[in-house]
């Protein structure tokens, strides 16, 4: 799998497929990384959609067990992974592009739209992260305890002070909804969306439904869709139907 350069930055990346590009964000978190399509994922948006998609995914900067690296922003924490993405599409000649995102990946897609409206055609959020009230700090708190530590032992210019202040920015600064925009924002995006809805404390059901209900363009998929398995492919085909319809050639006719 090759790399991508970029200052400071070195993003470790794949390609699979042909035709209109699909960015694909995998989920865990801060430690998200490629891995995951084909261990964790509900479905492998990558084996699945190579068919028709010129698919592009990347392992997420100083995630643990991934090989992309960069600077700790500590006053940017979420514009800095959307730089990553954008440089990426930006090296592989890609101007628009179909989005894909799991859990964190929900987060980063409206970061996305919000940094680059024109150039996002439509995306799918599977099962996205949000603030749940209950838990307000559930991300701090995962990620002060076990990936903060990790990047520390691998980068001695990282400390936890550091960490601290870049997850008190990504997760408490703007704690509520989705994080990385805000209600009105969504109320008024006209990029088409599908909702895959989840609801574990990561992933809560409520904040994926009310981006249905404000967001104009929106689609929800039937819920619950991972349990049976036999559902997953029903929700394959949903995904399918809705970037086709989306694609900039379909939109033309």
């Amino acid at each position: 799998m090759p790399f991508f350069e970029k200052g400071a930055v070195r993003i470790h990346y794949e390609e699979a497929g042909s035709g209109f590009p699909l960015l694909i964000i995998p989920g865990g978190g801060l430690n998200a990384t490629m891995a995951f399509l084909s261990g964790s994922a509900p479905f492998n948006a990558m084996a699945v959609l190579k068919d028709r998609y010129r698919c592009i995914t990347m392992d997420l900067r100083n995630a643990t067990g991934g090989q992309s690296s960069g600077p700790l922003e500590v006053e940017r924490p979420w514009d800095a992974y959307t730089d990553d993405h954008l440089a990426l599409l930006d090296h592989l000649g890609v101007q628009q592009f179909l989005a894909l995102g799991y859990c964190i990946g929900g987060p980063f897609i409206w970061n996305l739209i919000k940094r680059a409206p024109t150039r996002v055609v439509a995306a799918v959020l599977a099962q996205p992260s949000g603030f749940r009230p209950e838990l307000p700090d559930q991300f701090y708190n995962n990620n002060i305890a076990h990936w903060g530590p990790a990047l520390c032992a691998r980068r001695p210019d990282v400390t936890l002070e550091m960490v601290s202040a870049f997850l008190d920015r990504m997760y408490r600064a703007n704690a509520d909804f989705v994080f990385t925009v805000t209600r009105d924002f969504v109320r008024t995006c006209q990029v088409p969306v599908l909702v895959l809805p989840d609801d574990i404390p990561p992933h809560p059901y409520a904040v994926a439904m009310e981006t249905v209900r404000l967001a104009p363009k929106s689609e929800v998929s039937l819920y619950p869709w991972k349990e049976p398995k036999e559902m997953i492919p029903v929700v394959v085909r949903q995904v399918r139907s809705f970037l086709r319809a989306h694609e900039p050639a379909a939109m033309a006719r």
